[in-house]
């Protein structure tokens, strides 16, 4: 996989070695600490894989919240998924609704 364009894609920065180093996670992006997980055909969540990305974004940046970025497919016919909080989805709701 190569975090570097997903990263580039979507205007993320990359942290050094992958998060291997100091700053854990893949990348950072707005307020979120990004985990890029790719796979040609399926992906298995578990309550494991969640706590891990959720201890590294609290390890990168205690202000940001844990996004996983899931691209499935190979080649052009990928599909890009995120996912992450129902809290973070319900307040993004919330301020489009008062801005209404």
């Amino acid at each position: 996989m190569s975090e570097a364009s997903e990263a580039k894609r979507m205007g993320a920065r990359l942290h050094k070695n992958s998060g291997r180093g100091t700053k854990k996670g893949d990348a950072s992006w707005e307020d979120y600490v990004v985990d890029y997980k790719e796979f040609s055909k399926s992906f298995s969540l578990s309550k494991d894989v969640w706590a891990k990305v959720v201890t590294d974004a609290l390890k990168a940046d205690k202000s940001k919240s844990p996004l996983i970025v899931l691209v499935l497919g190979e080649g052009a016919n990928k599909v890009r998924l995120a996912i992450h909080e129902l809290a973070d989805l319900e307040m993004l709701v919330e301020e489009r609704n008062d801005g209404v």
